[in-house]
């Protein structure tokens, strides 16, 4: 490798460790591991957003998500969407399993976590932070990023082996 090569290099390392650290960051609770936090910027004064998360189970004993809270809006649910009779539907769901060794994936057309009551727009670029509580790890706090309106899934997606579009 050239000097001018090995320059370039370190260069690119270097502002990949300064962008991505900011997005790219998992958050750890016990055996629990949470990353690829985000959602979609609001679509002008909607009052309802999504998030959407991957928790990697690491521990030997399924858990589950039993609630969640951010106060970026008046209430935050977990939710499931679904084909039902050709119909696209979205119902909310009690608790989310996350059993050992199979990451469990929210994404837009599934699971994700109903922001309802938005105080203000999701801004791309910006963060909020949203709390998760599991039935036998407790609660942690994540930063969620804002990515834009017409995003499909995390940048970093594949980081935890899920596979969204």
């Amino acid at each position: 490798m050239t000097v001018k090569a090995g320059y370039r290099a370190l260069v690119l390392i270097a502002t990949m460790a300064v962008v991505f650290p900011a997005i790219a960051d998992d958050t750890t609770l016990g055996a629990l591991t949470i990353g690829d936090t985000w959602a979609r910027a609001s679509a002008g004064p909607a009052k309802a957003g999504a998030a959407y998360v991957t928790i990697t189970n690491g521990g030997a004993e399924a858990d589950r998500l039993i609630a969640a809270a951010t106060p970026v809006a008046k209430k935050a649910a977990v939710h499931t969407q679904m084909m039902q009779g050709g119909i696209m539907k979205m119902r909310p769901v009690v608790a989310v399993e996350v059993n050992p060794g199979e990451p469990t994936v929210f994404m837009p057309g599934g699971l994700h976590v109903m922001l309802m009551g938005l105080k203000a727009p999701l801004v791309e670029g910006d963060t909020f932070p949203l709390t998760l509580t599991f039935e036998k790890s407790g609660a942690v706090e994540v930063r969620v990023r804002v990515l834009g309106v017409g995003a499909t899934r995390h940048p970093m997606h594949h980081k935890m082996g899920g596979s969204g579009s």
